[in-house]
């Protein structure tokens, strides 16, 4: 009768060990697909700036716009040249705040600094009035700028999360982000 509990408590404990192993590899696998699948979708997220990245400051500005009248922003106006303050795109966003958005389409390898930031956030809401001033560019911002925007409680839409908000993703997610610990500040290179 001994041998018989040594025994099953032998393959019970040898079982355990089994099924313990086993959910320590599927995390594994799990959290290994996870990642693959976040890459896949950043890097998704930048070839569907190939457009944007042909676009010139101009078009930028109304393709930033209709994101933003896609999204249920209403009284969307691009206002963007000379003599804008800062102001390229205007409106309202669904919950009745004032939007006012600076939009920089600069090439994959270039980096918006914490002197644009600094000047937007100079006329974001004193000369416009914004309630909710948002920097969209095509490529990444220095650590810097992340850096000033968080502390000023501006929002900022880089490359990935423009690349996002391109594929669907509503502008009304990005306003909470944490940008100064969100995304990454490390320019694309010439050739993706």
């Amino acid at each position: 009768m001994v041998l018989l509990v040594v025994i099953v408590s032998a393959a019970v404990v040898a079982g355990a060990a089994v099924v313990a192993g086993l959910v320590r590899a599927g995390r594994r696998e799990s959290e290994a697909e996870q990642a693959r699948l976040s890459e896949q979708a950043r890097l998704d997220a930048r070839r569907s700036m190939d457009a944007i990245w042909k676009m010139d400051g101009r078009a930028f500005e109304e393709f930033i716009a209709q994101l933003c009248r896609r999204d249920g922003c209403t009284d969307v106006k691009r206002v963007g040249g000379a003599g804008d303050l800062g102001a390229d795109v205007t409106g309202r966003l669904p919950d009745g705040r004032r939007l006012v958005v600076q939009c920089k389409r600069y090439a994959p390898h270039r980096s918006v600094g914490s002197r644009d930031i600094q000047t937007f956030n100079g006329t974001a809401r004193l000369e416009h009035g914004a309630d909710v001033p948002l920097f969209v560019a095509s490529c990444v911002f220095t650590r810097q700028a992340r850096a000033f925007a968080a502390k000023q409680k501006l929002t900022l839409i880089d490359v990935d999360l423009l690349g996002f908000w391109n594929n669907g993703t509503t502008l009304m997610s990005f306003l909470d982000l944490d940008i100064g610990r969100s995304g990454n500040h490390r320019k694309l290179g010439p050739a993706r």
